[in-house]
């Protein structure tokens, strides 16, 4: 059997995660108490079911905290068990409230939209860990579904590589591992010719070609996480988040990764562009 476990915080896409979920025949649950998951894997098995989704959030209220023991109980079945931790900075968390009039599920006694976040984001803080995270802070709900499923298509058994390219001027991402900065190098965005290009063009990849600390950069990043990448896997790592920033998040930063997915090629990779992939 096949469990993957949607957690996070409200307001950062859950339903739509598990949506993607019931679109790819996993059998959907929403919010189960964490001391049920035993149970519920059980019927569900009786009932002939092989791949579950479930969320577990703060709306559990104290069994929430037992979590990390039933996953533990779970794999001890040999049954398949993933979390999918959804997060999002606070200001965007904070307008997306504002924007659906949503109540926030922890909002009672008086507590502001913003002092609501941060008590779930600490009552959160020991699950995050549990999973893969995933900042959907910059994401509209098309690419939060398509990254969703890029996830369930991995090979659970090895450690998985996610590039990912961002803008320091839109945030820096959440889920990120390693996170290194490409604002120094020559910028093509002041060539009018390639500023509306991005770093997956050839157009690029010639302006960069011909800038010497470019490719410098990009040994440098490969030989760090080549060092690294075996210190992970031994902690039975699921998922690792390299993050490459510009500017803006459209030519620098997206031509870097994409060269560190293929020199990475023998190894299993995910590549995410988020501000080519992010909200209007």
């Amino acid at each position: 059997m096949r469990l993957i476990l949607i957690s996070g915080l409200s307001g950062s896409g859950k339903s739509v995660a598990l949506r993607a979920l019931e679109d790819s025949s996993f059998y959907c649950v929403d919010n189960l108490p964490a001391t049920m998951l035993d149970e519920a894997m059980s019927l569900y098995a009786d009932y002939g079911y092989e791949h579950i989704a479930i969320s577990v959030d703060t709306r559990s209220g104290p069994s929430l905290g037992a979590l990390p023991a039933e996953m533990a109980k779970l794999k001890a079945r040999n049954i398949d068990v993933r979390l999918l931790f959804l997060e999002a900075r606070l200001e965007t968390l904070v307008k997306r409230f504002s924007e659906t009039r949503r109540r926030h599920p922890l909002s009672g006694s008086g507590k502001t939209i913003e002092e609501s976040i941060r008590l779930e984001q600490d009552m959160l803080a020991n699950v995050q860990e549990l999973g893969v995270r995933l900042d959907t802070s910059e994401l509209s709900a098309n690419a939060l579904r398509s990254w969703v499923r890029e996830l369930l298509e991995v090979d659970h058994n090895r450690l998985t590589l996610i590039f990912e390219s961002f803008g320091f001027k839109h945030g820096i991402p959440l889920d990120a591992d390693f996170m290194f900065d490409a604002r120094c190098l020559p910028n093509p965005y002041y060539e009018p010719q390639l500023r509306p290009l991005t770093g997956q063009d050839s157009a690029i990849a010639n302006f960069f070609q011909r800038a010497p600390q470019v490719a410098d950069m990009i040994n440098d990043i490969e030989q760090l996480v080549r060092k690294w990448l075996p210190a992970f896997c031994r902690e039975n790592r699921s998922y690792l988040t390299v993050a490459i920033g510009c500017t803006g998040g459209q030519h620098r930063s997206v031509y870097i990764v994409e060269q560190l997915a293929r020199a990475f090629a023998s190894e299993q990779v995910l590549l995410r562009h988020r501000q080519l992939t992010s909200t209007p």
